[in-house]
């Protein structure tokens, strides 16, 4: 059962605090490698391994704390698991840095899906956040599947092309400020397709 009681902060910080675990982690373990069953293993893939769990809880606690996980928290959830743990059993980090596009891609196709049925699947997920009208929720839902595509390319740029490090720093950080930007920047489309409060619905 959901405690409606919690503070304000007990959501963010279990939304985020895993990603931040994640980096503080990597900074301390990255240079180190450790042998575990007689197999060696660099600290990011040590890492890897610990964030699974950590996200996990995270995620459990959350539900418990709220009553709601959202779709994209549970796909999100799901991806962490098959492709951290790729890399874990392959002792390989390329599966883990490959999940950000592989949700971008999926998160986007979903929503390309439901605007080829002429429908907003991004509504549907969103309707009690932000009271548009339905044209709105047409072009919001097209511009964020085109960012999630556009965040895709990035992330299979940068990790492919940059440093271990660089893409930790654009994984915890700049994937992130992108989406808080993006939604910034949406700010004519809420003005303009906004409805008043007593319309929603």
């Amino acid at each position: 059962m959901a405690d409606k009681t919690y503070p304000k902060w007990a959501k963010p910080a279990l939304e985020f605090g895993p990603i931040l675990a994640f980096f503080v982690a990597y900074l301390l373990l990255k240079d180190r490698s450790f042998e575990i069953g007689g197999t060696e293993y660099e600290g990011f893939i040590v890492v890897t391994a610990g964030f699974i769990p950590v996200f996990l809880i995270s995620m459990a606690a959350l539900w418990r704390l709220t009553g709601h996980l959202s779709r994209m928290q549970v796909v999100t959830a799901v991806l962490i698991v098959v492709f951290g743990g790729l890399s874990v059993w392959f002792n390989d980090p390329r599966f883990f840095k490959m999940k950000p596009t592989m949700i971008y891609l999926l998160f986007g196709g979903v929503l390309g899906v439901g605007l080829m049925r002429g429908q907003s699947w991004l509504q549907v997920v969103m309707d009690g956040m932000m009271p548009l009208t339905d044209r709105g929720w047409m072009l919001l839902t097209r511009r964020l599947m085109l960012f999630f595509f556009g965040l895709a390319i990035l992330n299979e740029a940068i990790w492919r092309t940059q440093t271990e490090e660089i893409w930790v720093y654009f994984k915890t950080f700049g994937l992130t400020a992108a989406i808080f930007v993006f939604f910034i920047t949406q700010g004519r489309l809420f003005k303009d397709h906004g409805l008043p409060e007593d319309d929603e619905g």
